[in-house]
């Protein structure tokens, strides 16, 4: 393998782990499902349906993956999470 090619392969390798980031949100018990699913859809852009059934999972399961994507994009709308009241962090 040429050093050219290790260097693009090296290139497509962080590229693919950059976008690997997932916005975990957690159960509470203070936070109504209407809470979550309103912020959900206004700060993740999901449809009402999406946002319901990340609400249901994470009463249910504990927490749920609500967005995935690079890190700069995933902040910003993680701290909205986390300053409307959920819980949330990134992985």
């Amino acid at each position: 393998m040429s050093t050219i090619e290790k260097i693009q392969e090296e290139v497509l390798v962080e590229e693919a782990v950059g976008i690997n980031n997932e916005i975990v949100l957690f159960n509470d018990d203070v936070n109504t499902f209407d809470h979550v699913i309103d912020t959900l859809i206004r700060v993740c852009h999901h449809t009402s349906e999406q946002a319901e059934q990340c609400a249901i999972l994470v009463h249910y399961k504990g927490k749920c993956t609500v967005k995935t994507g690079p890190f700069d994009e995933l902040k910003p709308q993680c701290t909205q999470l986390l300053e409307a009241g959920l819980s949330a962090e990134i992985i």
